[in-house]
């Protein structure tokens, strides 16, 4: 056990069996995507959004306060690997965790597209092994 509070690898490894062994699964994370720096209808205003899902795996879905709250939607916590989210930051170009997830459209769980209200890292020495991000239902799906 000390091992974790001192080794960062040790700690990701922990919490990516950890997330696996409680019945971790797959969401999708939406992204919007880049934009063509020639395409005069994108420069107008006339072309639709485009955007790109990544998986996020493992990760834990969880209630976090299920109940509308002076017409607030529902809060939800979705727990994410540490090893997850570095290979997606580094594959779509964010320099740190918490911009990629500012700058997600949502995320895509059992068909319902949910924001992302706030994203907090548990980190060892310096290095976030654990993500906890706060989601918001949408208010008609939460009534």
């Amino acid at each position: 056990m000390a091992d974790l509070i001192s080794n960062p690898d040790a700690a990701l490894r922990f919490a990516e069996t950890l997330l696996r062994g409680v019945g971790g699964r797959s969401v999708v994370l939406r992204m919007p995507a880049t934009a063509s720096a020639g395409d005069v209808t994108e420069q107008l205003g006339l072309a639709v959004p485009q955007f790109q899902d990544v998986e996020l795996a493992p990760v834990v879905f969880r209630s976090a306060r299920a109940r509308v709250v002076e017409g607030k939607a529902a809060r939800w916590e979705l727990l994410v690997s540490g090893c997850a989210v570095q290979a997606l930051t580094g594959s779509l170009g964010f320099g740190a965790a918490e911009s990629m997830f500012a700058a997600a459209f949502g995320v895509l769980i059992d068909g319902v597209l949910m924001t992302v209200e706030s994203a907090t890292a548990a980190e060892v020495e310096g290095a976030a092994y654990l993500y906890r991000l706060v989601l918001h239902a949408p208010v008609a799906q939460a009534v």
